[in-house]
C-alpha cells in the first residue's frame, strides 16, 4: 500500500453535508460524481494531500443507505492507493483477508476498487484503489 488515498464519510444528503464540510475545510467541493454500481453520489474535497469523499446514497436500498440506517452518518471507509490492485488483492487473500469482490470494479474518480470485509480489519471497511490503467478503460463501458 502506497498511501491513504481518501477517507469516505457517509452522509444523509449533500444539501446539508456539502456546505457543512465546505465551511469546515475552508474550501469548496472540487468534484461530484455518481457511481451507479455502488448506488452512491460522491463529493470530493482536498485537505492537504488527503482527499475526503462524501457518500450519499441515491437509492433507499443502497449500501450507504443501509449503513446510515444501521450506524448513522460518519466515517464509512478508509481507502489506500495500491500500485497493482490485482496483486494486492491476491496477497491479502493469501494472508487470510476476506475480499468483498473477486475482481476489482470501477469506482469513483477513475479508480479500480476492491473492499476488504471489516470483520477481518478490526471493524474498519478498507478500500484498495488504483488509477484505471489505459488498457482497462473498457471497464467504463
Amino acid at each position: 500500500m502506497q498511501k491513504v488515498e481518501h477517507i469516505g464519510i457517509a452522509v444523509r444528503d449533500f444539501a446539508t453535508a456539502v456546505p457543512l464540510f465546505e465551511k469546515l475545510f475552508g474550501s469548496s467541493c472540487y468534484k461530484t460524481e455518481t457511481v451507479d454500481s455502488e448506488q452512491v453520489n460522491t463529493a470530493f474535497f482536498r485537505v492537504g494531500e488527503t482527499k475526503i469523499e462524501l457518500l450519499e446514497s441515491n437509492s433507499a436500498d443502497g449500501i450507504v443507505a443501509g449503513y446510515i440506517n444501521k450506524k448513522g452518518e460518519g466515517l464509512h471507509h478508509i481507502a489506500f492507493e495500491v500500485h497493482d490492485i490485482r496483486a494486492e488483492m491476491k496477497r491479502l487473500k493469501e494472508q487470510g483477508f476476506l475480499l468483498l469482490q473477486e475482481e476489482p470494479k470501477l469506482g469513483a474518480d477513475n479508480k479500480l476498487i476492491c473492499f476488504l470485509h471489516p470483520k477481518h480489519t478490526s471493524g474498519v471497511l478498507v478500500e484498495l484503489c488504483m488509477e484505471v490503467p489505459v488498457d482497462e478503460n473498457s471497464l467504463n463501458q
